[in-house]
């Protein structure tokens, strides 16, 4: 969004297919590696017998709530994770939305602005939600200890936040978006 609205006539150059694809390939780079070496710091710990996590997947952090042995380099190494994996890209997006804004301020076309904002505008929902319920889950689960607060928290995270990214990307389609208005019309003319 950032070079597409900050930078447009270099748009073309800077996000080549091979330049997206390197990105793609960092981040499952990336993601792999930080998996295995928490696969492997799992695979140290030991767990007692019956053993039961309330939830519907195995989130890391009820695992490691639910070990019997000592998970202080697994906690250690999750934060880190957390910090590096969560926190720099949420400042590089907040950043590149900070140098847009006062990109888009200095527009003189209110229509060109106008358009500007609605590409943002799914993306910044998108990924406020997903920011925001991540969040939530996490601050939630920490602070309440209550397995169905917890659970409904994961389930919003994993679930419903993934279901609404494709509607909401599909609500800036015109044919979407007139299918839309034509419903609500009929609905509204019905007595």
């Amino acid at each position: 969004r950032y070079v597409a609205i900050c930078q447009p006539l270099h748009y073309v150059v800077i996000m080549n297919p091979r330049f997206c694809g390197f990105l793609v390939l960092m981040s499952w780079f990336i993601v792999f590696w930080v998996a295995l070496l928490h696969i492997l710091l799992i695979m140290q710990l030991t767990f007692c017998m019956g053993t039961e996590i309330p939830h519907f997947f195995c989130e890391l952090a009820q695992i490691l709530e639910v070990a019997c042995s000592d998970t202080l380099a697994n906690k250690i190494f999750l934060y880190v994770t957390t910090v590096l994996l969560g926190v720099f890209p949420l400042t590089g997006i907040l950043f590149s939305y900070y140098r847009i804004i006062s990109s888009l301020g200095r527009m003189v076309s209110t229509k060109g602005r106008y358009k500007a904002f609605s590409t943002c505008g799914s993306h910044l929902s998108v990924v406020s939600l997903f920011y925001g319920t991540g969040l939530g889950f996490y601050v939630s689960s920490a602070l309440t200890h209550s397995s169905q607060r917890s659970l409904i928290a994961s389930v919003i995270y994993t679930v419903v936040t993934p279901m609404l990214n494709p509607f909401i990307y599909s609500l800036r389609n015109k044919d979407v978006k007139g299918a839309l208005r034509s419903l609500f019309s009929r609905a509204a003319s019905c007595p």
